[in-house]
């Protein structure tokens, strides 16, 4: 690579100050020599700047008092950054000391390219978490993970367009944030990325799936599917906030019908079953969410 645009790393730090450290220490490593380092910390209980500033005195530390939520924590961050490129990366993620050249080389070569994720990968280093990704589906509202669960044997090892990035792992030109703004802030948590990534594919970009770099994730193969109230409350409003964004006419009343006379009941029963009243009251509080909330745009 000839010239080396300054990549700004921006990462958001909640009561996770360990995950945040090895994250820190893996980037520490990088072999690409222009980044700049922003950690947001979201309203942590106890304010790690000491111990972040002191042990990586290279980053720059903003500190929210409050949990703004994903997309406003990353937001805080982009208000920051100053490098022609904005990569999003979690505080649990891994990275390689060589992942970023190719990602930068091929962002460098394609300026349609809006927005891109690498090959994501569970902690085992072996299995995959992301190859790409199908859209949302406006019937459903539900997305599809390309390659998940499988064993990396090389067979997802190339660039081709895919419709959804990861949150995990997602760069950004700085020329798209000015021109469609940041990540919507409606979602607070769980599809704020998605509804981003479909601002910039309606802008007229693309979105790329980079299978020649690779990260690490640490969302943990068997819990991924874990229930809590606070998942269900927000996978249930933001499924149909989404919904209502980014589709309109027949396909959002086929959605709607779907969600309530089919996702609804069959939800309800699962949860019922399991005595799970808990997660009962936060799928309601979802679906009351929406009901009570006219403006979504």
């Amino acid at each position: 690579m000839n010239s080396y645009p300054l990549i700004s790393f921006i990462t958001i730090n909640y009561n996770a100050l360990e995950d945040t450290c090895e994250f820190l220490k893996s980037a520490r490593q990088l072999t690409y020599p222009n980044i700049e380092l922003i950690v947001v910390d979201n309203g942590s209980s106890q304010d790690p700047e000491s111990v972040l500033t002191t042990q990586f005195p290279f980053i720059h530390y903003i500190r929210s008092h409050v949990n703004l939520g994903f997309a406003a924590g990353n937001n805080l961050g982009i208000a920051r950054a100053i490098g022609r490129y904005f990569f999003f990366l979690n505080n649990d993620t891994i990275l390689f000391p060589d992942f970023l050249e190719p990602i930068v080389a091929f962002m460098e070569l394609h300026p349609e390219v809006g927005m891109a994720s690498p090959k994501v990968l569970y902690p085992d280093h072996k299995t995959i978490q992301y190859a790409g990704a199908r859209s949302i589906s406006p019937l459903t509202g539900r997305g599809n993970r390309l390659g998940l669960g499988d064993q990396d044997r090389g067979q997802y090892d190339f660039c081709t367009p895919t419709d959804l990035g990861h949150g995990a792992a997602l760069i950004v030109p700085r020329k798209i944030v000015e021109r469609i703004g940041p990540m919507p802030e409606n979602y607070f948590l769980y599809y704020e990325e998605h509804d981003w990534c479909e601002q910039v594919k309606r802008a007229g970009f693309k979105m790329y799936y980079l299978g020649n770099s690779r990260v690490i994730h640490k969302e943990a193969m068997s819990t991924g599917g874990q229930q809590t109230p606070l998942k269900v409350y927000y996978m249930t409003r933001n499924r149909l906030l989404f919904m209502r964004r980014n589709s309109s006419g027949a396909p959002l009343l086929l959605g709607t019908f779907f969600f309530y006379f089919i996702s609804t009941p069959k939800s309800l029963l699962k949860y019922l079953l399991n005595r799970r009243f808990d997660l009962i009251h936060s799928f309601l509080r979802g679906i009351w969410w929406n009901i009570t909330t006219t403006t979504v745009k």
